[in-house]
């Protein structure tokens, strides 16, 4: 049973959809996703979503001059599991790497300003980073969004400036430390470009469908009691 089923349709008129489980990543993927917003660089406030109920949740403020120089979030009906890890360890020649569990996170670009996050836009993805985090796979999707007068014309990492995607990879290499503390152990082992971010997308999808592909059917059994 699929979201096209009725109750599927009903339940959305009069209850809002979790962001992650559901909302649809798209009809074009890996092509085209849609993406849930959770921070916009105007932010001093990290916000997430809370797994559980769906809602933005404060993280933790922006102690220092970290701001994300992009929208910031995630591909909703995405996990970062077993093959996502996999294909990491394919590229990267590591071993004992393991997914994170978070859906995919992505990074849009874009010219315009947006005031708030909690927001779906299209994105068109262009490349990524390779990014693991204490030994966990944490890739960052790189994306434009669509129809964006100035990024649209990029379609693949490779030839955005520059100076954007250090921007970029620079937050995400310290955007966790705090002076006094222990650097934890992140890095960026590569800049990838749009073929690799359409295999990343198609694997956390497949890890998604591995651990949460029952999750309608269930909850269409139990609402037909």
């Amino acid at each position: 049973m699929s979201q096209s089923d009725p109750i599927w349709h009903l339940l959305g008129l009069r209850y809002k959809s979790h962001p992650w489980h559901g909302v649809s990543p798209g009809d074009n993927l890996p092509e085209e996703v849609t993406s849930f917003i959770e921070i916009v660089p105007s932010d001093t406030i990290k916000y997430e979503i809370d797994k559980t109920t769906g809602y933005l949740m404060i993280d933790r403020p922006q102690k220092f001059s970290n701001i994300i120089p992009a929208l910031y979030g995630f591909v909703p009906k995405t996990y970062c599991a077993e093959s996502v890890a996999s294909f990491c360890m394919e590229k990267t020649g590591l071993s004992d790497i393991k997914g994170d569990g978070d859906p995919l996170d992505i990074c849009v670009l874009t010219e315009r300003i947006v005031s708030h996050g909690d927001i779906l836009v299209s994105a068109v993805p262009i490349g990524g980073f390779r990014m693991i985090d204490s030994g966990e796979a944490d890739d960052k999707i790189i994306a434009v969004l669509k129809g964006d007068s100035l990024y649209e014309q990029y379609k693949d990492v490779s030839e955005v400036p520059s100076a954007v995607i250090k921007r970029l990879e620079h937050y995400f290499l310290t955007y966790k430390q705090k002076p006094g503390e222990a650097v934890k152990k992140i890095e960026i082992t590569h800049t990838y470009g749009r073929e690799e971010a359409y295999e990343v997308i198609r694997r956390s999808i497949a890890d998604y469908d591995k651990r949460f592909g029952h999750l309608e059917q269930l909850l269409s059994a139990a609402l037909r009691g």
